[in-house]
């Protein structure tokens, strides 16, 4: 059997050290059509932006000696059109560079164009100056909608067109996405969802790229749009496209679970995977997805709601680039064994037969003889000995194997023989002296100071159009009573609240994926006369799925406050707003602009709301490396002016261990020396805890 083993994995890696060529891509019931030849093709998520451009071509070439064929990405839409009309495509931002480089390691591509994506990524990919378009309805048959909709997805695959990046054109793009999971809120949209539905992919297929176009969970995809699967079970779930005529794909095949505040964290194994893929392709599967291989960073504020900055870490290459064992290995194995056989899978003629009550024989049969199996234990407790074709074959529980002659095992997804790899942290740099450190604690502004005023409660995202995190709400309250205190109770719809009075902080309080609305109700300090209090709601990301997310609402929805005189009600009195804090204004995260605030020495205070900064040396080597936030609260890093994401390493997981306490920062980010590390710092951390360490796998 090994030698039979190593024999498919030559074989493999001969046909994948061939440049892929572009040509025509059709279709029939069985697979794509690339060329005139049917294709069985492993695919694998890398989004662009999640990880520099510097990391693109290893990444994509580690995915390639995994047995990956396709990678696939989403577009994002904004971050390429942040203001109407304005597109930006440079940095991580370059689509053309990353689909070249795709075609450059002689891989295909899938373009999830969306433009609505979801993707744990803010607001589900839609640029927030849709928000404020006259009439406009996301994703429904909205006619301000559909124009900007169709303008972007013009946009982008005209720019793939300019560049002849779709296989039709000699390029690597082989399939397109337009919308996502659609059909989960299809149904809150009434007689405005099946129009939108029929519109999409008429505007897509009318684009003429050349390749198919597919939609994803929407099982009613109008031809010649192909149905798609997503999610950990296709294998044993889908029930197949919608015509006979369309091949089965699986677009998301989850590989993990990605990270939410509140949220169990959750790990997929990859005997798991390997079952449901191996039982995809024995049910009629050709076209695989992971999703993710590579997960990668939410730089900046790019996360979805409550969204760790951290993505799908645990996927065969880690957020690191660094391949992850036993899973990276033993999906490579699992795609030689399929590969191996792939003539008879495509070509041949499909039969089953039943081993028993839980067991299946998928068989695929050629003419010629070709022929392979996928022996199938269903069984997710028990181990099962079946008979095929003269010969006895133990079956582990909930496994598949792989018998490309129909006789010997070249694979079985219950069976690792990978060994492991653990990651491995090395301290590299120390941030543990006072004297390293400088610091600046942010105005808390008071309602005299402001000039942004109304008469009402203002909803969050719509007053600051998502330019920041942080909304100011405040206020002066005259207290005539001689009592010293009061309760101050706040409903709110953000993530994070916090209450100053007169400057101190007096409370906090912080929602999750799962508990969604806060209530701050505390004994607060007054003085006698007048009082400011100025209350800070954050947000942690904006939602990224569901219906109506234009009418969304988010920020204080009520605020009371009750001394012994007297009970008020203050949602229609005079408040004061800013956007943003001052800090973010001036962006003294940046060396250039640094210097417009006056910085101290650091004093150990651990204020709330403290800006941090110091400077260091890069690390010699290049191995990846990690910025250790353990000894912080809630904020967001950067480095020489670009944000590595916000962390949040006070909110603890439901087993009492931070969600995540280390912090990519690429190489890409730095210089040789005098690099500028600057932390925003919400709540009350030490920065002389934070230390630069280097990631490695062992």
């Amino acid at each position: 059997m090994e030698r039979l083993f190593g024999l498919l994995i030559f074989i493999l890696f001969s046909v994948l050290a061939a440049i892929v060529e572009g040509g025509e891509v059709t279709y029939d019931g069985r697979s794509l059509i690339i060329k005139g030849q049917r294709k069985l093709l492993f695919s694998g998520s890398i989004h662009y932006p999640r990880s520099t451009p510097e990391m693109w071509a290893p990444l994509i070439a580690k995915a390639k000696e995994g047995g990956i064929e396709v990678i696939q990405t989403y577009v994002f839409w904004n971050l390429h059109e942040p203001k109407k009309g304005q597109y930006d495509f440079s940095g991580r931002a370059d689509i053309v560079r990353f689909i070249k480089e795709i075609q450059a390691q002689g891989l295909y591509a899938s373009l999830r164009i969306g433009p609505f994506i979801e993707a744990e990524w803010n607001y589900g990919g839609l640029p927030f100056w849709l928000h404020d378009v006259p009439g406009i309805v996301y994703r429904c048959d909205n006619e301000p909608f559909k124009v900007n909709m169709q303008n972007f997805t013009t946009k982008i695959v005209n720019m793939m067109k300019s560049e002849n990046l779709y296989a039709s054109q000699g390029g690597p793009i082989v399939l397109s996405q337009i919308e996502n999971e659609y059909q989960i809120v299809e149904q809150q949209f009434g007689q405005k969802g099946p129009p939108y539905v029929t519109w999409a992919a008429q505007m897509a297929v009318g684009l003429q790229t050349g390749v198919p176009w597919m939609m994803c969970k929407q099982d009613d995809a109008p031809d010649p749009v192909i149905n798609t699967c997503n999610g950990m079970k296709c294998g044993a779930t889908f029930p197949g496209p919608n015509s006979p005529k369309k091949p089965w794909i699986w677009t998301e095949n989850w590989t993990t679970q990605y990270q939410a505040y509140g949220e169990e964290p959750n790990t997929r194994p990859p005997q798991d995977i390997a079952y449901q893929v191996a039982l995809f392709v024995a049910r009629n599967g050709t076209f695989v997805n992971y999703y993710m291989y590579h997960g990668g960073t939410n730089f900046g504020r790019t996360t979805s709601a409550y969204t760790t900055t951290s993505y799908y870490d645990e996927a065969p290459l880690d957020e690191y680039g660094l391949i992850r064992q036993p899973k990276w290995g033993h999906l490579k194995e699992l795609h030689a064994a399929i590969q191996s056989c792939s003539n008879p899978i495509l070509y041949g003629t499909q039969s089953t037969l039943s081993l028993g009550q839980q067991q299946m024989g998928y068989i695929y049969q050629r003419s010629s003889g070709e022929c392979a199996a996928f022996l199938v234990n269903n069984d997710d407790t028990n181990s099962a000995v079946v008979h095929f074709q003269n010969s006895s074959y133990e079956l582990d529980p909930n496994s598949v194997s792989i018998l490309p002659d129909c006789e010997n095992v070249a694979f079985n997804t219950a069976k690792i023989s990978v060994q492991n790899n653990t990651r491995s942290i090395t301290t590299g740099k120390k941030f543990n002296s006072p004297e390293m450190w400088e610091e600046f604690e942010d105005i808390i502004p008071t309602f005299p100071e402001t000039t942004t005023r109304y008469n009402t409660l203002l909803e969050h995202t719509n007053t600051t159009k998502d330019k920041s995190d942080y909304l100011w709400y405040t206020f002066s309250y005259q207290h005539e009573s001689s009592t010293s205190q009061a309760v101050l109770k706040v409903y709110s719809a953000g993530h994070v609240l916090r209450a100053f009075v007169n400057g101190a902080l007096v409370g906090s309080v912080h929602a999750s994926q799962k508990n969604s609305r806060i209530t701050l109700e505390n004994t607060i300090p007054l003085n006698n006369g007048s009082n400011n209090i100025s209350l800070l709601s954050v947000m942690v990301g904006l939602p990224d799925s569901g219906a109506y997310l234009e009418s969304r609402v988010a920020g204080l929805r009520t605020v009371k406050i009750h001394d012994i005189q007297n009970f008020k009600d203050l949602a229609n009195y005079s408040w004061g707003y800013v956007v943003g804090l001052l800090g973010e204004k001036q962006r003294i995260y940046r060396e250039q602009t640094s210097s417009k605030v006056q910085w101290r020495k650091y004093t150990s205070s651990r204020n709330p709301l403290t800006w941090y900064k110091t400077s260091f040396d890069a690390p010699a080597g290049d191995e990846p490396l990690g910025l250790n936030l353990g000894s912080m609260g809630k904020g967001e890093a950067w480095v020489n002016g670009r944000s590595i994401g916000r962390y949040w390493v006070s909110f603890l997981t439901p087993q009492g261990s931070p969600y995540q306490t280390w912090y990519r920062v690429p190489r890409a980010f730095l210089k040789p020396t005098n690099n500028l590390l600057v932390i925003l710092e919400e709540e009350n951390g030490s920065p002389l805890g934070i230390s630069l360490d280097i990631i490695s796998r062992t």
